[in-house]
């Protein structure tokens, strides 16, 4: 999968947990984390602090897959180049 897909999945969703954006790209939690990871360490996502996704306490999600990123932008080109307004209207991720 390309960085730039993940990218723009959360740039339209602003938030979403793993799991979700693994069913939403056709692919798995553990190819989502390295992907997540750089875009993290360029300060475009962020992780959410961990929270239960659905309240109960039986510990049976893994959780990786229930991590929440959200998106941050694209603080070298400003927020106008992240959503795909910059010169040449291509958001670069």
């Amino acid at each position: 999968m390309i960085l730039s897909r993940l990218g723009n999945y959360l740039r339209e969703r602003r938030r979403a947990s793993v799991a979700d954006m693994a069913n939403g790209l056709g692919s798995t939690p553990a190819a989502l984390e390295p992907m997540l990871a750089t875009l993290e360490r360029k300060g475009r996502v962020r992780r959410l602090a961990a929270a239960s996704a659905c309240g109960t306490t039986c510990c049976k999600c893994d959780p990786a897959t229930v991590a929440v990123y959200e998106w941050a932008g694209d603080e070298r080109a400003g927020d106008e180049r992240a959503a795909g307004k910059g010169a040449g209207g291509d958001a670069t991720v």
